[in-house]
């Protein structure tokens, strides 16, 4: 499955509406019509939260909201990206001259970071133009991954248009790498299940190497996002970065006090796999290891040895090197209990016990209060609606993507959906919010979709 290219669609486009409305609008701005189309999936981890880059697996699925492209080669050495929603305005630039600007994480810029991926996985300088009309349905800063959905489309495209091939497991790992341009250093989870999905379950993701396996979902359940229409864009803010680097630093400080080779090791799972140790045993250690006050960069540096400005370039990436304090006993805590929270999940899916609902819904809950008191990565609005969740029906809510606003995901049991809905939408939109519309969209169960393919017009 994952050694397999995506795959390729003919469609009559004319009975699919969302198709049909992109071709009309991209003949109105172009002038032509487009030689295929792309999706690529947006995704709800439903547990494994700030742990894919710590090297450990997590359980997404791909949502139903994706990110569509409609695309034509063109003989120029340009690109033109427009948009079909106003806010996001038209961009063009030469496709040999592709500058990615980290300070400014603006829409065109995702689109930019797949492109270059794939020409720089091919070392390509000469590239063809095209022109692309992309229309999404994710809502942005929701932590459902719009912005990773884009880069996948974009990388998706710009393979197409070149006639090449990759499987789907190269295009994740590429389009992992390549969305670092923007200056986010994500671990690899949502590229991977934008690629790897397939309709009707979820998938357990591992990495180095990358592997997805089928996780059957209890049939009696239903999962549901809530967004609290806090928007995070994990570009824009160093909150993202600044988890990476505690858990980096975590990870060295514990090599060190266990006699490793401190200075290799990047991620927390390296220290537990050169340990051959358990992840609960891996908790012990962090105890014994770390201490609960926050670390100044001079206790850093007197733990492992090393000068400030040897932390400072060789360490802290360059949106980081201005922090003064780190907690790592908090962020390795969370991430060796959230690690082992993921294999109770994929357990319990696998021997579906009666009571089979409670249990994940309990394991979700714990990762709530993980991701809230250990990682710090909440806000008042998801805590509000993770508590306004559980009161209507939920065995388990918590938040989803990388926190900080965006969304909530619940287990629902399915007789219970219709009056949940309803109750959440009264208890939190109705009375955060006077948008109509956003209720609409903001609320809403999901079951697994499929992963990213290419359209061709039948």
């Amino acid at each position: 499955m994952a050694a397999e290219e995506p795959t390729t669609r003919r469609v009559q486009v004319a009975e699919h509406p969302r198709l049909l409305k992109l071709k009309e609008m991209f003949n109105s701005k172009f002038g032509s019509t487009p030689k295929f189309y792309v999706r690529a999936p947006g995704r709800v981890n439903i547990i494994g939260e700030h742990i894919d880059y710590c090297g450990y697996s997590v359980l997404p699925m791909a949502v139903e909201q994706d990110m569509l492209i409609a695309v034509e080669p063109v003989k120029t050495h340009t690109l033109q990206l427009a948009n079909t929603n106003p806010l996001y305005p038209d961009f063009s630039t030469s496709a040999n001259n592709i500058c990615i600007d980290k300070t400014k994480p603006l829409w065109h810029n995702y689109f930019l970071c797949g492109f270059k991926g794939i020409q720089e996985h091919f070392g390509l300088s000469k590239l063809t133009g095209m022109n692309c009309l992309v229309d999404g349905n994710i809502p942005p800063g929701s932590g459902l991954s719009s912005s990773s959905a884009l880069v996948c489309c974009a990388g998706l495209v710009t393979l197409t248009v070149l006639g090449m091939s990759l499987s789907k497991v190269e295009l994740a790992e590429i389009c992992a790498k390549s969305e670092r341009y923007i200056g986010t250093e994500g671990g690899g989870m949502d590229q991977s299940i934008s690629f790897l999905a397939e309709e009707g379950t979820a998938k357990l993701i591992e990495f180095s190497p990358l592997r997805a396996t089928d996780v059957k979902l209890p049939s009696g359940a239903v999962f549901v996002i809530a967004n609290s229409c806090v928007e995070m864009n994990k570009a824009a803010t160093s909150h993202f970065n600044i988890r990476v680097m505690e858990c980096r630093l975590a990870a060295k400080v514990l090599a060190k006090h266990k006699g490793l080779q401190w200075d290799k090791v990047l991620r927390l799972e390296e220290v537990q796999t050169q340990l051959g140790i358990s992840l609960e045993e891996m908790l012990l250690v962090t105890e014994d290891a770390l201490h609960a006050e926050p670390y100044s960069r001079e206790e850093i540096c007197r733990c492992l040895g090393i000068s400030l400005e040897e932390l400072c370039t060789q360490i802290l990436s360059p949106n980081t090197q201005d922090e003064l304090t780190f907690k790592l006993y908090q962020r390795a805590k969370h991430v060796y209990s959230e690690a082992a929270r993921v294999l109770q999940f994929k357990q319990v899916c696998e021997e579906a016990p009666d009571n089979a609902v409670q249990l994940l819904g309990e394991l979700m809950n714990q990762s709530h209060r993980s991701c809230r008191d250990m990682y710090e990565c909440s806000c008042p609005e998801l805590d509000q609606l993770v508590d306004i969740c559980r009161k209507f029906g939920a065995k388990g809510s918590r938040l989803t993507g990388a926190g900080w606003g965006g969304c909530t995901v619940s287990i629902v049991p399915a007789d219970v959906l219709p009056s949940f809905l309803t109750n959440v939408r009264e208890a939190f939109y109705q009375r955060n919010s006077s948008s109509l519309a956003l209720q609409k969209h903001s609320l809403f169960a999901t079951k697994p979709g499929g992963g990213a393919l290419v359209f061709l017009e039948a």
